[in-house]
């Protein structure tokens, strides 16, 4: 069942009329078209994709016709209501958490209280994408393993003269130059003090002694990976290893539990913010556990403390492992791997080595 389908059997389910997408990501999800410039109208048996000459071509060649019709209306705000009105639809859901409040005013004046503009879609499809299909799974494996072999690359490439900028473009030009789209969010490559930072971001200096920190990933069919490896530069004294192996005592520990058929989200953070806390470490993991991957970096479900103790994961979830410790104006350090929860456990996406590795 393709996505588009599926979405149409929800509304059937549900008694939504139409659906208005605004979101380039959750078009490209229904249509399987990318493009960023214009809207999806999709209503209980017939869906719209419109958009303007610069696609056209593309989008004749790429979409399936027999479920979607393109069409390239000379006023976008108007043609939605329009096609609503001639399907016999008189409420459509927007993307509340995409759509702004200026762009919701200029489509309520544009149907002049013909049609009613409502909340709701973004949360119909941040549902349908919290369970990925074989297909999506196979996207994102090829994602993670481009990311991997990044990760052999840079590690095989590191000289001590080089700066964070320089290792987060190496790693982003090898991922494109392998079948990466793009990347799935602006690379962090931080080293020394500046790991302390979970979101650092590099700068225009020599890598310092101590922790780097490498989060990146990568886009492959329109699907996310996500990774982080934490190396040394220099050599690791005891505190550092008592850092970097309770970390990686914490992911593991996780993912064995979640490969053992632990599916609570809460409990799951919990496991490996345990192991931090008893190391002597409570208050330097600041964040989740994890978060939810595919077309967006971020989705849901998350691992994380705040969450209900009855959220579960379920077969298809893709979510992140990713425990850190973080001491401010001193160092960091976080290991990340990405996996997909099956029947019988997971399948973890990610390869790289989480040995600890000295360099220079």
């Amino acid at each position: 069942m393709t996505q588009l389908k599926r979405l149409q059997k929800i509304m059937k389910e549900r008694n939504v009329e139409s659906i208005l997408l605004s979101s380039t990501l959750n078009q490209r999800y229904i249509t399987t078209f990318n493009y960023d410039d214009g809207y999806v109208l999709v209503l209980q048996d017939k869906a719209f994709i419109l958009t303007d000459f610069r696609y056209i071509e593309a989008a004749n060649a790429q979409v399936n016709r027999e479920d979607f019709e393109i069409l390239t209306p000379k006023g976008h705000l108007k043609a939605v209501p329009s096609l609503a009105l001639e399907n016999g639809v008189k409420s459509i859901l927007v993307e509340e958490s995409a759509l702004s409040l200026e762009d919701l005013s200029r489509f309520e004046k544009a149907a002049e209280g013909s049609v009613s503009y409502v909340g709701g879609a973004s949360a119909i499809l941040t549902e349908m994408r919290m369970v990925k299909t074989e297909d999506e799974l196979n996207n994102m494996a090829e994602a993670q393993r481009i990311t991997d072999a990044a990760f052999s690359h840079i590690i095989s490439v590191l000289r001590p003269d080089m700066t964070e900028i320089d290792v987060a473009l190496e790693i982003e030009f090898f991922m494109r130059k392998n079948g990466a789209e793009r990347t799935s969010f602006d690379t962090i490559a931080v080293s020394g003090t500046a790991s302390s930072m979970p979101h650092g971001v590099p700068r225009n200096v020599k890598l310092e002694k101590g922790f780097l920190t490498m989060d990146f990933g990568c886009v492959y069919g329109g699907y996310c990976s996500d990774m982080t490896r934490t190396v040394v530069i220099g050599k690791a004294d005891e505190d550092i290893k008592k850092v970097y192996y309770t970390v990686l005592e914490a992911q593991t520990k996780a993912l064995e539990a979640a490969a053992n058929g632990e599916r609570g989200c809460y409990r799951l953070d919990e496991i490996a913010r345990d192991i931090i806390n008893g190391a002597g470490f409570e208050g330097r993991f600041g964040h989740s556990l994890g978060h939810g991957v595919g077309m967006f970096i971020h989705e849901s479900p998350r691992l994380a403390p705040g969450m209900d103790t009855g959220a579960k994961l379920v077969t298809g979830n893709v979510v992140t492992f990713e425990p850190g410790i973080y001491i401010p104006e001193k160092y960091g350090c976080r290991i990340e791997d990405m996996a997909a929860i099956t029947d019988n456990g997971i399948r973890n996406f990610t390869k790289s080595t989480k040995e600890l590795i000295e360099l220079f």
